[in-house]
């Protein structure tokens, strides 16, 4: 357990989407499915569709604006930039690089990470530890992904589940109790060929030969994910929730990644929560990895569902297999 030296706070928060929607209606006509199977199944209705022009950079760098404004800093305050992405906009250099200097954040380093839906509270952990340790005062954490670009829209598996979408938020220390009150990250690598994009790095190089094999769209054993994304979401909850000194009936809200709602049921019936204290917004936007959680902040907050004091938490799951939670006194 990280014992924080200074507190760590939420002080802005801001997300976007692209325009196009893309409905499962329209799905209906790409792909042999239909919408009583895609809502019955994941509980999405839409979803978001960045256009083959926008790069994932684009939506990070608008999210981080909007989450700056929010926190009423310059881009000029911030000290660091981290973002968690597997759809950054190239392999190097890093997404942070281009949103910092988008941003005009000159006096910032910026560096991404790659823990697939996991990888925004994987930053914000790290983006904690900075400040609490003196390293860093004012950090801007994104969630950013265009997981369209690495679907296979020929295989109505995989592509009715993901959408695109970035998330941000800023981290300062306020002198006030509360903030980040714990963070835990987990990792299991042995599972890896469960949920994978297998091209496109030194093991699979794109070639002519990878792009036939369809090796550079994302692969899923769905029923697998499944049974090991509960068990391990309420393990890691709880234990989150044991760091931070509180029990789950204390939470005001839920904050779990957007992958599936039968997911999202079976975490808060395994932790005893209500669905009205489990904030969803799945049925719009669809899994939007690592933008999942920020997004949902964002939204939870202009709905006036996140008020200050409330006792929230974050809880998420993604391929490597990784999976994290973090508590936070709002």
């Amino acid at each position: 357990m990280i014992s924080s030296a200074r507190d760590v706070h939420i002080i802005g928060v801001g997300s976007c989407t692209p325009d196009r929607v893309l409905t499962n209606k329209d799905l209906e006509q790409i792909v042999d499915t239909s919408d009583e199977w895609i809502t019955t199944r994941t509980g999405i209705k839409e979803r978001r569709i960045a256009d083959p022009e926008t790069p994932a950079s684009a939506l990070a760098t608008e999210a981080a604006r909007r989450a700056v404004r929010d926190a009423g800093v310059k881009p000029e305050e911030l000290d660091q930039i981290i973002v968690g992405t597997v759809t950054g906009d190239r392999p190097f250099p890093s997404t942070a690089c281009l949103v910092q200097d988008r941003l005009g954040a000159a006096g910032a380093y910026g560096f991404d990470i790659s823990a697939a839906c996991s990888g925004f509270l994987y930053a914000l952990s790290l983006g904690r530890t900075q400040i609490a340790a003196g390293a860093a005062d004012t950090v801007l954490v994104i969630g950013v992904e265009t997981l369209s670009k690495i679907v296979d829209w020929t295989d109505r598996n995989t592509c009715v589940l993901f959408g695109d979408a970035a998330g941000a938020v800023v981290l300062r220390s306020t002198g006030q109790p509360g903030g980040i009150l714990s963070t835990k990250l987990h990792s299991d690598g042995s599972l890896t060929n469960l949920l994978e994009m297998p091209g496109g790095g030194s093991l699979h190089p794109a070639s002519h030969e990878t792009v036939d094999r369809k090796l550079h769209y994302i692969r899923m054993s769905g029923n697998d994910v499944f049974k090991y994304a509960v068990r391990a979401m309420e393990s890691v909850a709880c234990e989150a929730l044991e760091a931070a000194g509180h029990r789950p009936e204390e939470l005001d809200l839920l904050f779990p990644h957007q992958a599936n709602y039968r997911i999202i049921d079976a975490t808060a019936r395994r932790l005893g929560l209500p669905m009205e204290k489990v904030f969803v917004n799945l049925d719009r936007y669809g899994n939007t990895s690592s933008a999942s959680i920020p997004l949902a902040l964002d939204e939870a907050k202009r709905l006036g569902r996140l008020k200050p004091g409330d006792l929230v938490e974050m809880v998420t799951f993604g391929g490597g297999f990784t999976w994290a939670a973090s508590v936070v006194r709002w």
